[in-house]
């Protein structure tokens, strides 16, 4: 029995997965699942950069705004929830489209692993001790950049969101010396190995013209209120927006610390040097095929041919 095809839109902020999603998604009969770990969150609209109500264009768009801001949201819940509306949409005979830049999520969702460890030993124990009260006072970025420090091949495939995963790596490093890209058991390159037939296309552009979108992005999103977003989710304390780029930045505005300028620049400063993170974690961790439609636009209708051979093909095909 062939496999499920589910259509994967991955890359950068600011680079038009959201629009390829919704016209793909009008050219194939598809529907889109998000694959971004806030864009979960009500309330959290601007930051996050979710689709508007215009820019979905009757596409309905599935795992946004299901969770409250203040609860937690993890790859696994992810990977079951994702896993759910895939086999509601194959039964309706709509394919599956994902957009999002998490790459743990999408990793998560593509292969049949398990997120998480078994029993420790006394050793593991004590090292994960150690550098879980190490992370204490530490924000994402930090903890992400200490392991980058010591093990920065394992850094490269992971996502600075994923904290358990960087103290994770940051302890096996301690065991074992040996960064924790090579402790892999499942060879994710391999699409075949995915429960799915993927079709895994990956969106990027000249730095500069990223990095110049990305800026102004920023600049529009303080128009549309982002100020307003970021201090609900400083007064709510929210445990994971409060790690993500545009809010946190805005906390020592909040507190007197620091002009709103510098806090806007910290915004896109951080914003780039994410884009360029998704980049690389994509490029060494799974087979993309890279495409850019921002320099050429041509490239939409070539890539949307691409993925019709792809729909028409059975799995196993040459």
């Amino acid at each position: 029995m062939d496999k499920q095809k589910v259509l994967v839109i991955v890359g950068p902020t600011a680079v038009g997965k959201t629009a390829l999603g919704v016209r793909l998604s009008q050219a194939f009969n598809g529907e889109v699942i998000s694959g971004d770990s806030l864009q979960v969150y009500k309330q959290l609209d601007i930051g996050t950069a979710k689709a508007t109500t215009e820019e979905m264009q009757g596409v309905p768009h599935h795992l946004i705004d299901i969770k409250e801001p203040t609860d937690t949201y993890s790859a696994h819940e992810f990977k079951r929830q994702a896993t759910e509306c895939i086999n509601e949409l194959a039964l309706q005979n709509k394919l599956p489209i994902i957009v999002g830049g998490t790459g743990l999520y999408i990793q998560s969702l593509l292969y049949d692993f398990h997120l998480g460890s078994s029993e420790l030993s006394d050793d593991e124990k004590k090292s994960r001790k150690k550098w879980e009260e190490f992370a204490e006072n530490l924000s994402n970025e930090e903890l992400w950049q200490e392991l980058e420090k010591r093990d920065k091949k394992g850094a490269d495939t992971i996502h600075p969101n994923n904290r358990k995963r960087v103290i994770r790596a940051l302890e096996v490093f301690d065991l074992t010396g040996k960064s924790i890209s090579e402790q892999q058991q499942l060879d994710l390159m391999d699409l075949s190995k995915s429960s799915f037939d993927v079709k895994l296309i990956g969106l990027t552009t000249d730095r500069d013209v990223l990095y110049n979108r990305i800026n102004q992005r920023v600049d529009i999103m303080m128009d549309e209120g982002l100020l307003d977003e970021a201090k609900l989710v400083y007064e709510l304390n929210c445990p994971q927006a409060s790690q993500g780029i545009g809010y946190k930045e805005f906390f020592p505005y909040f507190e007197g610390k620091c002009s709103l300028e510098k806090s806007v620049e910290e915004v896109k400063q951080h914003s780039r040097q994410y884009a360029k993170r998704q980049l690389t974690w994509f490029r060494n961790r799974m087979p993309v095929e890279w495409w850019d439609i921002v320099s050429d636009e041509t490239n939409v209708s070539k890539l949307a041919e691409d993925v019709s051979k792809w729909l028409d093909k059975k799995e196993g095909m040459a």
